[in-house]
């Protein structure tokens, strides 16, 4: 079994024995560093929400970005309390809203994994329906492949273990203004739009969203939600995240490399 020790998580990351097998060279026993991901206990008002699997660190800015995403609020001021409990492996966080009741009567009481989201074509529909419309912003997308130097500078977690995905805020002139990580690409998002809220800066009208992940509708969803009218991403869109960004007027790049990047049509 793995030996963990709790100073070794409290980075985001633990320490485990690896045995490298490369080709042409001797076998080399090892250490190396993982990613953490551990379970995180929603409660609201009392009731079992969901669980969500993430990496440890900013729990409360994900809490927030995350109840922001499933509409049980519209802003900080809809929560009174986050209180956390347990311990580094198994953790809850229980958080009272300002309306008691205020919680969905249908409760998730389901894990949330760090590569799951939620879809749907209906969803869109909902989404529309919650959200302000978005401000339109443009960036040239050839600016945003000179971004990513920048990027994978600020990023932490992601040179100690290649295990988990970045979300981070720019300027339309390409300072960054907040970067997250995470095993779940989600989870990174939710954690940066729950900074940004405790900051009092939503809606991110004039910021633009890098994501070292693929562009799926949770991403636009989310980002659509924050204000975000721009969103850049390292891998591919789905059908849905182009239908999303489509219908609510963001500019959506994927493909982001150094040497170019994809821009979706409007399709207008």
């Amino acid at each position: 079994m793995m030996k963990r020790r709790r100073d070794e998580q409290a980075g985001g990351t633990m320490r485990t024995a690896v045995v490298r097998h490369i080709v042409g060279r001797p076998t080399n026993a090892e250490w190396d560093e993982v990613a953490v991901e551990s379970p995180l206990g929603v409660w609201l008002d009392g009731r079992p929400y969901a669980t969500l699997m993430r990496t440890p660190g900013e729990d409360e800015a994900l809490l927030l970005g995350f109840l922001l995403a499933e509409g049980v609020i519209e802003g900080i001021g809809d929560v009174v309390s986050i209180e956390a409990s347990g311990h580094p492996e198994a953790q809850e966080c229980r958080v009272r809203l300002r309306q008691p009741g205020a919680a969905p009567v249908s409760v998730r009481s389901t894990l949330v994994s760090s590569s799951c989201g939620v879809c749907g074509r209906t969803s869109i529909v909902e989404l529309l329906d919650r959200m302000e419309p978005i401000a339109a912003m443009r960036v040239d997308p050839v600016q945003l492949t000179g971004w990513l130097g920048v990027l994978g500078a600020a990023q932490q977690l992601f040179p100690r273990t290649g295990g988990v995905h970045a979300a981070a805020l720019f300027t339309r002139a390409g300072g960054l203004v907040d970067l997250t990580e995470d095993v779940g690409r989600h989870n990174a998002l939710d954690k940066l739009v729950g900074r940004a809220m405790r900051r009092g800066e939503l809606p991110l009208r004039e910021r633009v969203l890098v994501m070292s992940s693929r562009a799926s509708f949770d991403i636009v969803q989310k980002a659509a939600l924050a204000g975000l009218p721009v969103v850049a991403a390292m891998g591919a869109a789905s059908s849905l995240a182009v239908e999303t960004a489509r219908a609510t007027g963001i500019q959506l790049c994927v493909f982001l490399r150094e040497g170019g990047v994809v821009e979706i049509g409007s399709g207008r």
